[in-house]
C-alpha cells in the first residue's frame, strides 16, 4: 500500500525556512513561499487529464449539461484581475497602500444567480519586520500580482471538473492584508511604520462591489477559501450569509484552515504564541467572534477550534489530518527540532521513522477529537483524508479527476455537492496514513 501512495507524492523543490508557507516572513521565507505556490500551480496546470463523466461520476448527465457561451473569452480559465473601484472611499488599502481585487468570471445558463467565492490563502505577517517584507510581494500588494489566474477546481468553468458549480458566477478573492481579512487601521498607529492593517476593510469593500454586481440577487451562494482564506472564510462566514437575500441557500467551505492551537514536538507553543502576535499588530480582536472574546484571551479566538461552534451557517470542512503545513509549522517547527531529526519527514512523509508516525498519529488523533462535536452537526460536512498535503479545492486533480483522492469513492467535489445541495450525508473521515492510495503526497526532496 506505501508503494501505491509513493508513486502519488507530488514532486517540489527542498523547501527551508522556518515559516513555511504562512507565517512569519523574511525575504527567504517570502522566496520559500512563491516557490511552492509556482511550482504547485505548474505542477497541476499542465496536467489536467481529459475523462468521461462516466470515470469522474458526475450527478449530472452530459447531455443535459449546458455549454458555456462560445465567447474567446472562454477558450481558457484565465481571468484579469479587477481592482477595487471603491477601495479609497473605504479606505480598503493592502499593506503598503495599493488597491485590492480580485478575479470574478460571470455565471451563464442556470447557474446565473449562483456565486461562488474562494479566498486566497498565503499565511499571515506578525511583526513589523515580516508585515514590511510581505508588503514587497503579492501578499502585500496588488502591485505583484499577476494580472490573469487560471481559474480550476472550485472555480473551473469545465463540468467534467467542476460538476455542480461549473456554471455558476466564480470569484477569487485575493489577499494582501496579511491577517485573514480581520484588521484594522486602529492598529497603525502603534506601529511607526507605513503599513496598512485594513483587512476587515477589505473584506467589506469586496463584499459592497460584489453586492453591486449580483451577489444581492443570489439564489445560491458557497463561500470558500484556502488556508489563510480557509480561516477567512470561518471568521466571515456568517457575515457573509447576513448580507445576502433571506431566502437563499448560502453555506461555507472552508479549505485547510482549521489550524490547531497544539503544542510542538518540545512542548512549545509556537503557533499560539505566533497567533497571539498576529492579532495584536493588526488589532484583529474587533472582528473575532464575540462569544469566544467573552471566554478567553482574543488571539485564542483566532483558532477555529474555539469559534466553530458559534458559527450558524452550514459548513464543510475540507483538510488533510496530515496536513504538511501544519506538521512544519506547528507541530515540528524548525526552533522546536534543533537536531534537526525532523527534517526528512517534513520534507516527505515517508521518510518518517515510527516514532515520528506515531506523533503525527496523535496530531490526527487530536485533530479528530477537537472536530468531535462539529461531526455531530447536522447541517455541517467534512472530507478529512490522511494525505501529506495542504490545500486541496483550487487543483483539479484533488478537487475532481479521475486520480482525485477519495474516501469511500467519493472525490472532494462530490462530498461537497451532496452537502451543498442536501442530496445525501457528507461527513467522511479517512483511516491514518498510509492506507489511503489515492492521496497525493507532497514530495519536497526533490531538488536537493
Amino acid at each position: 500500500m506505501a508503494n501505491q501512495n509513493q508513486q502519488r507524492s507530488l514532486h517540489l523543490p527542498h523547501l527551508a525556512g522556518r515559516r513555511g508557507l504562512g507565517s512569519g516572513w523574511s525575504k527567504r521565507e517570502l522566496i520559500i513561499l512563491a516557490a511552492v505556490v509556482i511550482v504547485t500551480i505548474l505542477i497541476f496546470s499542465h496536467s489536467s487529464p481529459k475523462y468521461s463523466s462516466t470515470i469522474v461520476g458526475n450527478h449530472t448527465d452530459k447531455s443535459s449539461i449546458s455549454a458555456p457561451p462560445s465567447s474567446a473569452s472562454r477558450h481558457s480559465d484565465w481571468i484579469p484581475f479587477t481592482p477595487l473601484t471603491n477601495a479609497h472611499h473605504k479606505a480598503a488599502l493592502c499593506l503598503d497602500g495599493s488597491v485590492p481585487g480580485y478575479h470574478m468570471e460571470k455565471g451563464f445558463g442556470s447557474g446565473s444567480h449562483d456565486w461562488v467565492l474562494h479566498i486566497e490563502g498565503g499565511g499571515w505577517c506578525n511583526t513589523i519586520a515580516s508585515c514590511s517584507s510581505r508588503k514587497r510581494t503579492a501578499l502585500g500588494s496588488s502591485k505583484y500580482m499577476d494580472a490573469p489566474v487560471q481559474f480550476s477546481g472550485i472555480l473551473s468553468h469545465d463540468p467534467l471538473q467542476n460538476p455542480d458549480f461549473y456554471n455558476w458566477n466564480k470569484v477569487k478573492i485575493r489577499y494582501c492584508d496579511g491577517a485573514s481579512f480581520s484588521g484594522h487601521p486602529d492598529a497603525e498607529s502603534k506601529n511607526g511604520s507605513e503599513l496598512f492593517f485594513r483587512g476587515q476593510l477589505i473584506w467589506e469593500a469586496v463584499m459592497d462591489q460584489l453586492l453591486s454586481l449580483g451577489l444581492s440577487n443570489a439564489r445560491q451562494a458557497l463561500l470558500s477559501g484556502c488556508s489563510a482564506g480557509g480561516l477567512a472564510t470561518l471568521l466571515h462566514c456568517d457575515n457573509f450569509q447576513g448580507i445576502l437575500p433571506k431566502g437563499a441557500t448560502v453555506k461555507c467551505l472552508a479549505d485547510a484552515g482549521f489550524f490547531l492551537n497544539e503544542k510542538d514536538v518540545a512542548g512549545n507553543h509556537t503557533i499560539e504564541s505566533f497567533y497571539r502576535d498576529v492579532v495584536n499588530l493588526q488589532g484583529i480582536a474587533k472582528s473575532l467572534n464575540k462569544d469566544c472574546l467573552s471566554k478567553m484571551e482574543p488571539h485564542k479566538c483566532f483558532f477555529p477550534q474555539e469559534f466553530i461552534e458559534n458559527i450558524k451557517t452550514p459548513l464543510f470542512l475540507v483538510h488533510p489530518a496530515y496536513d504538511f503545513w501544519q506538521i512544519r509549522n506547528i507541530l515540528a517547527p524548525d526552533e522546536s527540532d534543533s537536531q534537526r531529526s525532523w527534517l526528512s519527514c517534513k520534507l516527505n512523509i515517508f521518510n518518517c521513522n515510527p516514532s515520528q508516525l506515531e506523533v503525527l498519529r496523535g496530531f490526527r488523533n487530536s485533530l479528530l477529537k477537537t472536530l468531535g462535536k462539529f461531526q455531530q452537526n447536522k447541517e455541517g460536512g467534512m472530507f478529512i483524508n490522511s494525505c501529506f498535503i495542504h490545500c486541496q479545492t483550487w487543483m483539479a486533480e484533488t478537487w475532481h479527476s479521475p486520480t482525485s483522492p477519495r474516501i469511500n469513492n467519493r472525490t472532494i467535489a462530490e462530498c461537497v455537492g451532496d452537502w451543498y445541495f442536501n442530496r445525501k450525508e457528507a461527513k467522511e473521515v479517512d483511516c491514518p496514513f498510509p492506507c489511503n492510495p489515492t492521496c497525493y503526497n507532497m514530495d519536497f526532496t526533490r531538488g536537493l
